[in-house]
């Protein structure tokens, strides 16, 4: 395992970062860990120092950068959301892709040797979902604002690092989990429109978009698993710049990941088909998948988690908000 003496996370305080940040404190105690958190975020990762700043701020960023030199830099901040992204393609743009390049021109410039990893999206391959299941070797052909600001920033940061040091450009499919945003998000939708069913304060009636898609779900700490193996194997790795899917190589449709929550609901429900929640087919995909045997050969990394214990852990997580009083 690789050790790091400085470790630096983005979007540690988001739904990825939290997991990731308790992991990176479990397996390198002695190093120092510092959380970059824009202003307005007060929760601060156990185990990790915060730094207050906004990635759009290239002469802050130096200033971090140049003052904590850190030998690993996880970068996870950005839009999240596909859908959120379309609606402000300008701030998505800033956001995944001026923060990418002023943070890997403040690299460069201070510890160029260091090893970066970041959380890009299997959005930037697009168009070439059509198909089938797709390899590191498929062409990104993005077809939203998200995916080609993802990889905008890929290419940014594999142009601008130094070549002493080391980018692993991880592209996972959607996964989910406790924490998630369930505006956002599909399977935490699902889970906290059910939980408030069963509490009898709605009509049983659920709301959902298009439930014949099919998409490759991880559970959100299969994709963590992944992202520790990486930054872990990272001084084997043979190249300066390594992409991996981290996927389960097959794709569900909705209306079976759906039928998994019906199976564990407490009550019956109706589905209502909410206009809002459907994507134009245009910028759609019906089926999108990836293949990790790349990944799987580099770090041996497996998914642990299957469909059934995501479902169960969402639905506790939706379960327990309304019991102590929360918004679901």
């Amino acid at each position: 395992m690789a050790a790091y003496k400085r470790i630096l996370v983005t979007g540690g305080a988001g739904f990825v970062g939290s997991y990731l940040c308790a992991a990176l404190a479990q397996f390198y105690p002695s190093a120092q860990r510092l959380c970059l958190l824009r202003p307005d975020e007060m929760d601060v990762p156990l185990g990790f120092e915060a730094v207050v700043g906004d990635l759009l701020d290239e002469r802050r960023m130096d200033d971090v950068i140049a003052q904590f030199r850190p030998d690993l830099i996880v970068h996870l901040a950005g839009q999240s959301s596909i859908g959120q992204a379309s609606k402000a393609a300008e701030q998505t743009w800033r956001v995944n892709f001026h923060g990418a390049f002023g943070l890997a021109a403040a690299i460069a410039r201070y510890t160029p040797a260091a090893v970066v990893l970041f959380a890009s999206s299997a959005t930037v391959y697009g168009l070439s979902f059509r198909e089938g299941v797709l390899t590191e070797a498929a062409t990104p052909r993005p077809l939203e604002s998200y995916g080609r600001s993802k990889l905008a920033a890929e290419n940014a940061l594999s142009d601008i690092l130094a070549e002493e040091g080391r980018l692993i450009i991880a592209r996972p499919v959607n996964h989910s989990g406790p924490g998630q945003r369930s505006r956002d998000f599909v399977l935490a939708s699902f889970a906290a429109q059910i939980a408030t069913i069963e509490s009898g304060a709605v009509k049983p009636i659920l709301k959902v978009g298009d439930l014949s898609r099919a998409r490759d779900f991880l559970d959100v700490r299969d994709v963590v698993d992944a992202y520790m193996r990486l930054i872990a194997s990272a001084s084997e790795l043979p190249d300066r710049v390594s992409i991996f899917n981290v996927a389960s190589g097959a794709a569900r449709s909705i209306a079976s990941i759906l039928d998994e929550f019906r199976s564990r609901s407490t009550c019956s429900f109706e589905i209502e088909v909410d206009p809002q929640r459907l994507r134009s087919n245009a910028v759609d995909i019906v089926s999108i998948a990836c293949d990790a045997t790349k990944l799987s050969a580099a770090t041996a990394w497996r998914p642990q988690y299957s469909m059934g214990d995501l479902v169960e852990a969402l639905l506790e997580e939706s379960r327990s908000r309304l019991a102590c009083g929360g918004l679901v």
